[in-house]
């Protein structure tokens, strides 16, 4: 049974931001507690290892798995590895390039390794009395490892072998199985390479023996082989030829069919002939006989001569001396001759040493390379253990850069909330009409991205990024979360900077279409009553124009028509028709009536009110026109949540970071004239006021008052 712990449980610190407490992390302690922390409070719990703004490499590290994410469990195990290896976990908080030697904890055998491996890194840059090593000595690890004689991954390269036999056979060895890729980038060898290419040879050189021993193999000597080539090349023909006579002998009359008939002969005579040709080599060896012996040297068929005569010097002569016929009891004593050379081949061991040659074997192994080769691939494993341990050095250093920033942008959202620097997730800053926007995330499919984020409340405007005349493409989403989307739309441009400093041209593409301020709402019901009298004196000045122009056509034709004799005169235009007209005009009076009614309902109600009241009359009809369109988007505003754009792009958000009002406006800040600036009103080139506008509200005023005073509203009160 477990001893439960007598350690009173961690003391921690939290900060309420975003709508939700968040934990404080300010410590080593309060990071290697982490730990016990409930992962319930995390904000996240997992993050992809691509696009975001962190050293790619670190989370390559943390990410044990090797799934492009990195999640709370491995965030944990990184930060319990690095505080088990410094000797003040402070020292994660603090950050920084470079660490003091004396800070690693050499109490346990892998912090021993790491120390060795600081010093044996520090000793080959030339400083082997640096108190500490840093990032800078690190830069290039993986080059500084494979520059290395050895460097622990159990490879040799032929080009770092200083005997030139040994290299030779290492050569060879790469020729015959192909290269082991060295950390250097270099071909070499390999334990197991070594071993199947020494059993190789050992394997051939003991089958060529074999038949060294054996004269039933090589009958003939060393041309038995070639012996053997011509003997294969007209086996199958000659044992043709052999059962032809074989079957002439039992019955006579085979034996011109099976020479082939004078048609056959007739078939080819037409073409130009030649050894070579495939019609001649199909007709038998010679011509058929019962029991004939097969002629050697005259009587053969023109296409075989060639084969033939290479199996009689080769084999033949040997065997039975020099001879113009073979027999068929001599043709099987040769088939038999050649049997234990056949089984010998098929015993044949498979490998590709052969190629080098039987001479270059047998120099191989009468050598002692192979002991010379596995002497150097066992002094390149045995510093295994350092080569890893200057991984874990790098590994060290990193995490003691990088990992109290990760902490507080997983964890916590602790940079995005404070503002002191900006969050990881955060890719750069967007200017556009007017405005900087800091919260631009990264997006690889838009149309995806937008589907899941629509979820968030934001106004999200998702932009093309090219620089470098488009040899560089990105596309982000970048949140506006202060001012109006009156000149917000598809297809304008603006620049995006990095967090590197570089431009890049950016253009709206796709709009997820959200509240962005309370201002936006409040004048957005007379926007809309300017925009539809807009388009309806738009449309009605384009009804009048074309009314007009068809008008002056028709009347362009009729004047235009020629008289035809005989041709009826034209119809008479009708005449005016005055009560048609009285019924416009009285029409036209009764709106202008009920206008000028509600008109005056309204300035009669107000002017009745005392002087202090109206003030309060106007604003409360302010507010019933804006009122409602402020509500709307106040709720519309509170409930605008980060997480829906993260979790879009493989983030795994554990809690509703919201975006209130007043933090959004400090996500998008709105140009302003700087401060102590000289302002100069006078505008050469602004549009002259027109006067007109004036003199209509002053006769509009006019017009009212009378109407008032008809309406007897400015009589005092009638007394009973």
């Amino acid at each position: 049974m477990a001893t439960p712990s007598l350690l009173p449980p961690h003391a921690w610190n939290f900060f309420r931001a975003g709508g939700f407490d968040q934990v404080q992390i300010d410590t080593g302690a309060d990071l290697l507690a982490l730990k016990e922390l409930d992962q319930k409070l995390w904000v996240a719990l997992s993050c992809p290892t691509r696009g975001i703004e962190f050293d790619t490499r670190t989370l390559d590290l943390i990410d044990t798995d090797d799934d492009a994410r990195v999640h709370a469990n491995e965030v944990l195990g990184a930060i319990g590895w690095a505080g088990g290896l410094l000797r003040n976990p402070d020292l994660l908080v603090q950050g920084g390039d470079s660490l003091a030697l004396s800070e690693i904890n050499d109490s346990t055998q892998e912090g021993r390794q790491v120390l060795a491996s600081a010093h044996y890194i520090l000793k080959n840059l030339g400083k082997p009395n640096a108190a500490t090593i840093s990032m800078a000595d690190m830069a290039d690890i993986e080059k500084f490892v494979a520059g290395l004689e050895f460097n622990g991954d159990g490879i040799i390269s032929a080009a770092r072998i200083a005997d030139e036999d040994v290299r030779a056979t290492v050569l060879d060895m790469i020729k015959c199985l192909g290269p082991a890729v060295d950390l250097s980038g270099e071909p070499g060898v390999n334990q197991e390479m070594s071993d199947a290419f020494f059993a190789e040879v050992a394997a051939y050189l003991g089958w060529q023996a074999k038949a060294d021993g054996d004269a039933n193999i090589r009958f003939v000597g060393e041309k038995t082989s070639a012996a053997a080539d011509a003997f294969h090349a007209v086996k199958e023909k000659i044992s043709d030829y052999f059962t032809r006579c074989s079957l002439a002998a039992y019955d006579v009359r085979a034996a011109v069919p099976l020479s082939r008939s004078v048609e056959d002969y007739q078939g080819i005579a037409a073409q130009t002939l030649s050894t070579d040709s495939s019609d001649i080599a199909n007709f038998p060896l010679a011509t058929v006989e019962p029991d004939k012996p097969l002629p050697l040297v005259a009587g053969i068929n023109p296409a075989w001569q060639k084969p033939i005569e290479a199996l009689r010097q080769l084999v033949i002569i040997p065997l039975f001396g020099k001879k113009e016929s073979l027999s068929r009891s001599e043709w099987a004593t040769l088939c038999a001759r050649f049997e234990p050379f056949e089984a010998w081949q098929a015993a044949k061991p498979a490998g590709s040493v052969e190629q080098l040659g039987l001479a270059r074997l047998r120099e191989i192994a009468a050598s002692d390379h192979r002991d010379a080769i596995d002497g150097l691939i066992g002094l390149d494993k045995s510093v295994e253990t350092e080569v890893k341990a200057t991984h874990s050095m790098e590994r060290l250093l990193r995490y003691r850069r990088d990992l109290y920033k990760l902490v507080n942008n997983f964890v916590s959202f602790r940079s995005f909330y404070t503002g002191r620097e900006k969050a990881i997730f955060q890719l750069g800053t967007l200017y556009l009409d007017g405005r900087s926007c800091d919260l631009c995330v990264r997006v690889e499919d838009i149309a995806k991205h937008a589907e899941f984020a629509n979820m968030s409340g934001l106004y999200l405007a998702y932009c093309d990024c090219v620089r470098n005349g488009g040899a560089e493409k990105m596309s982000i989403a970048a949140a506006f979360t202060a001012g109006d989307s009156d000149f917000l739309m598809v297809g304008r441009n603006g620049i995006f900077y990095d967090r590197k400093g570089n431009d890049w041209d950016a253009s709206i593409v796709r709009i997820v279409d959200h509240p962005i301020s309370i201002r936006q709402a409040f004048w957005s019901p007379y926007k809309k009553l300017i925009r539809f009298v807009n388009d309806q004196l738009q449309k009605l000045a384009a009804a009048r124009a074309a009314a007009a122009d068809a008008k002056l056509i028709q009347t362009a034709v009729a004047t235009s028509t020629p008289v035809v004799a005989g041709a009826p005169p034209p119809p008479p235009k009708p005449p005016f028709d005055v009560g048609k007209f009285a019924g416009i005009f009285a029409a036209i009076g009764l709106a202008l009536g009920a206008i000028g009614g509600v008109l005056a309902s309204i300035v009669g109600g107000i002017l009745g009110l005392k002087f202090w009241q109206i003030p309060l009359a106007i604003l409360g009809v302010i507010l019933i026109i804006s009122g409602p369109a402020m509500i709307i988007a106040w709720f519309k505003l509170k409930k605008r949540n980060l997480g829906p754009v993260l979790d879009a792009n493989g983030w795994a958000i554990n809690s509703r970071a919201l975006i209130n009002i007043s933090f959004g406006t400090s996500l998008t800040k709105l140009a302003r004239l700087p401060e102590g600036s000289h302002r100069s009103l006078t505008d050469p080139y602004a549009d002259k006021k027109p006067v007109w506008p004036y003199y209509v509200i002053i006769a509009g005023v006019v017009v009212a008052i009378i109407l008032l005073w008809l309406m007897g509203l400015f009589d005092g009160p009638r007394r009973p």
